[in-house]
């Protein structure tokens, strides 16, 4: 009876977190169309990655007097690199990131949503933040807004490192073209545009930074026998004497991805509700790091 219990419950949190994932893949894509709609299209502006190229290659079709579907190229663009990625990144996360395309495609068709500045600055500083909130938001529902996106997480994922910074590189030599082609200004504008989107993706997803985890605690078995049955990271200990309280206690060192230290503090809580923790920003980390693969 115990066991069938602990199913039904793990039933229920994969089914809570599918359904999580779903929510933040739509407000992402609504928020995302919301931006391009109402921020972008009225200062001229280009926006990151796949879409951003979708923009210019109809905007480029347009000086032919043609015209190019900027929610078809969305998809045409994506597919093929989801097909790649699928193999490296899980099956889960790559079907929640096509959907959150998808579902981008479909609002950009039936969406109108309406400037709400004439100022140009105002479009790039509020448009950048909300456009890096948007792809901010399918990453913390362990999806993404498909493109770039499936590039930077593979080889995040691989080396331990955010590479959004160079990300932001590949998106200037892009906007370098549309510089190029229809003006420098605008131009000037998107790439100001870029590098708050991409600052506001670094606020908000640190699922590459590494945190150490200094733990004072009198119960220090209990605690490693719950952390190394729950994770994959190593964790040493010593023992110690409070100066205060003259008592025996243990030292335990660990080094986690930030994004875990929630869930292990709370783990470490539950074995010793008297345990301190402190945490401290790790900047560089020498040797082997275990890193969750996406799910």
């Amino acid at each position: 009876m115990g066991e069938y219990k602990r199913i039904e419950k793990l039933k229920h949190d994969v089914m809570v977190r599918r359904l999580i994932t779903i929510a933040a893949v739509t407000a992402s894509a609504l928020l995302q169309v919301f931006v391009i709609q109402t921020f972008m299209r009225p200062s001229n502006l280009l926006s990151s990655g796949f879409t951003g190229v979708a923009i210019l290659i109809d905007k480029v079709a347009s000086l032919y007097g043609g015209s190019f579907s900027t929610s078809l190229g969305m998809l045409a663009l994506n597919i093929p690199v989801a097909i790649l990625c699928s193999r490296s990144i899980s099956m889960r996360f790559t079907f929640y990131s096509m959907l959150q395309v998808f579902l981008a495609s479909f609002f950009l068709k039936v969406c109108d949503f309406q400037p709400l500045f004439g100022d140009v600055m105002l479009n790039v500083i509020f448009g950048g933040f909300l456009y890096g909130l948007c792809i901010a938001i399918a990453l913390r529902g362990n999806a993404s807004t498909g493109g770039t996106d499936f590039i930077a997480l593979y080889v995040s994922n691989k080396t331990g490192r955010s590479i959004w910074e160079y990300v932001f590189a590949g998106n200037v030599v892009i906007l370098c073209i549309f510089g190029y082609m229809f003006g420098w200004l605008y131009a000037g504008y998107s790439i100001l545009f870029q590098f708050i989107s991409t600052k506001t993706i670094s606020s908000f997803h640190h699922r590459y930074e590494w945190v150490t985890l200094q733990i004072t605690t009198a119960h220090a078995e209990e605690i490693m026998k719950a952390y190394i049955g729950s994770y994959h990271h190593g964790i040493s200990c010593v023992d110690a004497i409070g100066g205060y309280s003259h008592q025996k206690m243990n030292l335990l060192h660990t080094v986690v991805s930030s994004y875990e230290v929630s869930d292990i503090v709370q783990l470490m809580r539950q074995q010793d509700p008297h345990v301190i923790i402190n945490m401290v920003k790790t900047e560089n980390f020498f040797g082997g790091f275990y890193q969750a693969p996406i799910e």
